[in-house]
């Protein structure tokens, strides 16, 4: 859409004043037209300026003239700017999350009331009860309020964040430029102002040098608020550092110091100074009357707060089968620690760029918490795929033991990995001619670009020394691969597909051949095709289909397409088209025929509805089941030194297949070493990454999600998104929780190795749950306390 340059409304027409609602539905039109600016001849109406966005970060210029109502900019948003040619009415700024708004005149009651972001800028003074209730978001900076007369009564009343800057410049009260009874209530911010004042809360507000920096800002920002209101000439004027003073709200432990005395303190110097000792009854007994205070501490608190740094698995790590701590990965990332935030991935995944940056689903994203929220999840694929760099990772010496490996795709592959990495020696069998199973065979190259999978399988070799290719076992040679070697694992996939009997299917091409050929670039496909099976890899096989030169595709399916993500969306940007549901009668030179009598035309036809392992070298003392062989929960067939993963167990994803391998080698290992499996702890220690190895997830409503902006939908490389972390189950030291406590009773203590803890002093602490409610991590639970004796 072409932008428009200028869109004018006016706020009374032929039949007479507008109501502020149908100017509100002109103005979000104006908006939706492609407006840069929009001048509102305004009658009073109120809420004029708020609630304008553009996405892609386009700005909206508002110009009021006339009468503007009350609420003007409320709710505005970044991008907005709002001019008003003249006074303003109350509640200027009222939830402000963004809007600049410049006032050329007066302000009346309510200025910036509960403002959160943005800047609002009189060229007058403003009325009472300015600057309350304000916000302030540690991610963004903070709100500011710029007057260059005066405020008026009850001033940053319950202030909680953001810059008031107060000029005095020709102020309505010359004896107190912000009027009566200012900072009452304030818990946070900052006031500047110049000129006398009288009577500001001092409990709630202190006086504060300005230093060097704080001058700095303020210098700048102040040329910045003169331009916006057209009066530049006052600069020097005001501009002198000796006029201005400061005021900050004080903390709560200044507030507790300078108000609060200790119960023991009042029985002493109150209670028993009044009654004597024992109070009332004092001549009766003996025993301790000493009073239970109303908000009590340690043993009498109902509860406690405990910090459960990484005893849950983050929803990530939880979702990723391969176990990999994608939150680690992001706290390294805030460390500044890039390269070893990558090479953690090697741990877990021979294919961190292959998988984690195009070939998965991304399932982490998927369970992560933002989306509960309905945030977007942290991209992991832009760390993925920066694993192209990884380097080799450090081998340990052969132990001795030595694994045979029957399979040399994702599975055969990451087993393979894992076992060299804990010191074994793992000898690969395959049949292909190439190393990489279906990756490197069937997957399209839309999919994963040559070069990145070429680089991993170079490292892959780097790594696994012993690979041999054309490798077609018999049952005998797998016998002899059990006398051979310590373990035996089978990893060779399922590779026969499926087929249904009917008449004509010798015309039919499975799904995996016609990959396989195309990839070789040997598959004729003509102008039509037609799939039958829906899934995910029938969608890989319209893509390549439509790169060969098909025109017409079309999937058909006996029920609702199973296919999803990129697979799918590629599949449709193609533009093939998904039919459901239809059943397959014949296959004839003309096409498809359904049983319902429709034929659907076609030069080529594809099925893809999954394929079988080959099991024919398999011994009959391995069990299987409906053609998969049976395995218990760590991957053992019925024959105790054989191990079966990834697609000759269950059909799954490639993700499924590495975290099979993994959990596999684990077991392994711990059989050849007589030690439990150890999580891969032994390459990540050099990168100082820890995780909870707990099998239970983190409950989403631990975490809180308040802190991130639900407009981010994109994020700005690898910093960007690590900042978007909300690092569940593990404390990211932000020091909210220590913040947010009412009496201090949060405790932080350096532990070795750059190590730290905290604690709630059970003698401060009084069980409010403000850490709990306000950490990000979900690292505090609040338990109900049951104190022994």
């Amino acid at each position: 859409m072409q932008e428009a340059e200028t869109i004018r409304l006016k706020g009374r027409d032929d039949s007479g004043r507008v109501s502020s609602r149908v100017l509100e539905e002109r103005i979000q039109e104006a908006v939706r037209q492609g407006a840069s600016t929009i001048e509102i001849e305004a009658f009073g109406q109120h809420g004029l300026g708020g609630r304008i966005f553009k996405p892609g970060g386009e700005n909206t210029r508002v110009l009021i003239t006339g009468s503007s109502g009350q609420r003007a900019g409320s709710m505005g948003f970044s991008g907005t700017e709002i001019q008003i040619m003249g006074p303003a009415s109350d509640d200027i700024g009222w939830l402000n999350a963004g809007a600049d708004i410049v006032v050329h005149g007066h302000a009346t009651n309510g200025t910036c009331n509960a403002m959160a972001q943005g800047r609002v800028f009189v060229a007058g003074n403003i009325g009472s009860r300015g600057m309350t209730m304000t916000k302030f978001n540690p991610r963004f900076e903070p709100p500011e309020l710029w007057v260059l007369g005066s405020a008026g009564d009850y001033f940053a009343e319950f202030m909680a964040g953001g810059v008031a800057v107060i000029c005095g410049h020709n102020p309505q009260d010359p004896a107190s430029v912000l009027g009566y009874r200012p900072c009452v209530g304030m818990v946070g911010g900052k006031i500047f102002f110049r000129g006398p004042v009288e009577g500001y809360s001092q409990a709630d507000a202190r006086l504060e040098p300005i230093s060097d920096e704080m001058w700095e800002w303020f210098a700048a920002s102040l040329r910045i608020f003169l331009q916006k209101i057209n009066r530049e000439s006052l600069y020097d004027k005001l501009c002198v550092r000796q006029d201005w003073q400061c005021l900050v709200a004080r903390t709560p432990m200044e507030k507790v110091g300078a108000r609060r005395r200790s119960m023991a303190q009042f029985r002493a110097q109150i209670w028993d100074e009044e009654l004597g000792r024992g109070g009332l009854i004092g001549d009766l007994t003996d025993l301790d009357r000493s009073q239970i205070p109303l908000i009590t501490t340690g043993d009498l608190r109902r509860y406690v707060p405990v910090w459960e740094h990484r005893k849950y698995m983050a929803p990530c790590q939880w979702a990723c089968p391969t176990g990999m701590p994608v939150q680690e990965r992001w706290r390294l990332i805030r460390e500044g620690k890039v390269d070893e935030a990558v090479d953690v991935a090697l741990a877990f995944t021979p294919f961190p760029a292959s998988i984690c940056g195009y070939l998965c689903p991304n399932l982490c994203m998927q369970g992560c918490t933002k989306t509960t929220s309905n945030l977007q999840p942290v991209d992991i694929t832009c760390l993925g795929r920066e694993g192209t760099r990884s380097r080799v990772p450090d081998l340990p010496d052969l132990s001795g033991s030595r694994v045979a490996v029957i399979g040399g795709g994702a599975a055969g592959i990451s087993v393979a990995w894992q076992l060299r990495l804990k010191g074994h020696d793992a000898v690969i069998f395959d049949l292909e001619k190439v190393l990489g199973g279906k990756m490197s065979t069937a997957i399209p190259e839309n999919r994963i670009p040559a070069e990145i999978l070429d680089a991993e399988l170079e490292r892959v070799r780097k790594v696994l020394a012993h690979v041999h290719l054309q490798q077609k076992l018999t049952r005998s040679e797998f016998e002899q691969l059990k006398s051979d070697f310590d373990y035996v694992v089978v990893a060779v996939g399922a590779r026969t597909p499926r087929t249904i009997p009917i008449p004509g299917s010798d015309r039919i091409i499975p799904a995996l051949t016609f990959l396989k050929n195309a990839r070789q670039g040997t598959q004729e496909v003509g102008e039509r095709l037609v799939i039958i099976g829906a899934g995910n890899v029938g969608c890989d096989v319209a893509t390549e289909a439509h790169r060969l030169g098909a025109r017409e595709i079309t999937l058909i399916d006996i029920q609702e397409p199973a296919s999803f993500g990129k697979e799918r969306r590629e599949a449709e940007h193609a533009g093939a088209k998904f039919r459901y549901p239809c059943f397959t009668k014949e296959v004839t030179a003309q096409g498809v025929v359904l049983t319902s009598g429709e034929v659907i035309p076609a030069d080529t036809v594809v099925i893809s509805i999954g394929d079988m392992p080959d099991l024919e070298f398999l011994p009959e003392s391995i069990s299987t089941r409906q053609g998969f062989v049976l395995v218990d929960e760590e991957n053992r067939t019925s024959d105790p030194q054989v191990f079966a993963i990834g697609d000759i167990v269950k059909p799954g994803l490639l993700t499924d297949a590495i975290g099979a391998g993994r959990k596999a080698a684990q077991t392994i290992d711990a059989l050849l070493t007589g030690k439990r499996p150890d999580q891969g702890k032994s390459w990540l220690e050099r990168f100082d990454v820890e995780y909870s190895e707990s099998s239970e997830r983190i409950d989403y409503s631990r975490m809180t999600q308040e802190y991130y902006d639900p407009r981010i939908t994109q994020f700005e490389g690898l910093n960007g998104c690590a900042e978007q972390c909300s690092s569940c189950g593990s404390c990211m030291d932000c020091g909210l929780c220590d913040a947010v406590c009412p009496t201090g009773a949060i405790e932080r203590t350096d532990l070795p190795q750059g190590k730290f803890q905290r604690a709630a002093d059970p003698e401060k602490c009084i069980g409010c749950g403000f850490c709990g409610k306000c950490c990000p991590c979900g690292i505090w639970d609040l338990v109900e306390n049951f104190p022994m004796g």
